[in-house]
C-alpha cells in the first residue's frame, strides 16, 4: 500500500492514440489523477470511464489530468477505446501485474467461461500532486461501488481553495 505524503512509482505505459502516458512529464496545476480499471471486459468500469469522459472538462477546469490505465492487452484496450463513450479520456494499457502490485491494487484472476483475461488488477484511484507525491487514494478488491464524480470534484474543489493538506501521512 503507498503512503500519502510519499512519492509514487514511476508509470510509463503506451496510450490508445499511438502516444505514451509518462507519469513523471505529467505537469498539471493541481493534481493528476489515475483511473485503474479492471478492463474492457467490466461493465462498471465502462460506465464510470464514460462518466469521467462526459465530465473531463470540469476535471481539466479544476487543473486535474486525468488518465484511465488497465492491465489490457493493447488489443483489448483498442476494443475499449473503440466501443466506449470515453470522448476525450485517455487510455494506456499494458500495466504489468508487478506495477499493478508497486500501486497496491488487488490482483484478480479468470473466473471459468467469463471473458476476463488470465489476470487483471482490480479499480484504484489515485491523486498525485505535480511534485510526484500521492495525495489520495481508494483501492478496491472488486469492481462494485466507484466513488461518486460528484463527491470528488466537490471535495476537490473545497482542497485546491483551502490549500487542503494530505491526510493518513502517519500510515
Amino acid at each position: 500500500m503507498l503512503t500519502p505524503g510519499q512519492s509514487v512509482p514511476e508509470l510509463d505505459l503506451p496510450l490508445t492514440i499511438a502516444a505514451r502516458f509518462e507519469l513523471s512529464k505529467q505537469s498539471p496545476q493541481n493534481f493528476t489523477m489515475l483511473v485503474f480499471y479492471r478492463g474492457k471486459h467490466c461493465p462498471i468500469c465502462k460506465g464510470q470511464l464514460e462518466e469521467i469522459g462526459g465530465r473531463l472538462s470540469d476535471f481539466t477546469d479544476a487543473g486535474i489530468n486525468v488518465f484511465a490505465i488497465s492491465m489490457d492487452s493493447e488489443e483489448r484496450a483498442a476494443v475499449a477505446h473503440k466501443e466506449w463513450d470515453t470522448g476525450d479520456l485517455p487510455l494506456a494499457w499494458g500495466l504489468s501485474e508487478e506495477e499493478a502490485r508497486e500501486w497496491g491494487l488487488f490482483i484478480s484472476e479468470k473466473r471459468p467461461d467469463s471473458e476476463e483475461p488470465d489476470i487483471f488488477s482490480e479499480p484504484g484511484l489515485f491523486l498525485i500532486k505535480p511534485d510526484g507525491e500521492l495525495y489520495f487514494q481508494v483501492v478496491q478488491n472488486a469492481p462494485f461501488t466507484r466513488p461518486s464524480l460528484d463527491q470528488l470534484l466537490q471535495g476537490l474543489n473545497y482542497v485546491i481553495k483551502n490549500d487542503y493538506p494530505t491526510r493518513g501521512t502517519l500510515t
